[in-house]
């Protein structure tokens, strides 16, 4: 059987270094071949898309960057890591980016073993999604703690160092223009810049939530 591949979907509005560590700490400890970074076209569960499953359960919605944006600054910041693919499906699909639709169109192109990576609080959030039982079907979730001691679900844990970064941090450290040097790989950082991402945030143009 081939080795598994890894799945680390997001918003990535912006990537981190966070995301690479998770990554590749992933693939080391799970023996993945390859990493997919997948950025979600509609990520609507931030976005407030109306979808059932946000009539069912209430979010707290903010404007992102838009997708192929997203997806060309995880090209920028994967470059040079040759397990690491950036993956725009989700961003040419049309309508909600659904976490169960992408698995069942990799499993099609024939990859029968799937680490599907989560946050902590993306678990917590799972049973919001959209065919969660699929999901659990169709993967092996693997969770990465957000916070220290954070419930996993029962679902097996990544073995990472833990890094208080996260894209809500470095948004909001743009738009107060404080540096966001190291927390981000250089060619982000220039671009963030050169595109004038994420300045407008306090004036409440692009109200950043806590996500």
């Amino acid at each position: 059987m081939a080795p598994p591949i890894a799945v680390l979907g997001g918003t990535f509005d912006p990537p981190h270094v966070g995301h690479l560590v998770l990554g590749e700490c992933v693939a080391e400890q799970f023996g993945c071949e390859r990493v997919l970074f997948v950025p979600a076209g509609d990520p609507y569960r931030k976005t407030g898309t109306d979808t059932p499953e946000n009539r069912r359960a209430s979010i707290r919605r903010r404007t992102v960057t838009p997708g192929a944006l997203r997806l060309e600054m995880v090209a920028l910041a994967i470059a040079g890591n040759a397990r690491f693919e950036a993956d725009g499906r989700e961003v040419r699909r049309s309508g909600p980016s659904y976490t169960v639709d992408t698995l069942r169109e990799l499993r099609a192109e024939g990859h029968d073993e799937i680490i599907l990576i989560l946050g902590s609080d993306a678990v917590a959030d799972l049973p919001n999604w959209r065919d969660p039982t699929g999901i659990a079907r169709l993967s092996r979730i693997v969770v990465a703690e957000k916070q220290q001691g954070a419930d996993t679900g029962g679902f097996d844990r990544v073995d990472m160092p833990f890094l208080a970064v996260s894209s809500t941090l470095i948004r909001d450290r743009v738009a107060r223009g404080q540096s966001i040097r190291y927390l981000v790989p250089g060619a982000v950082e220039r671009f963030v810049r050169e595109k004038a991402l994420y300045r407008s945030l306090l004036r409440g143009d692009n109200a950043p939530a806590r996500v």
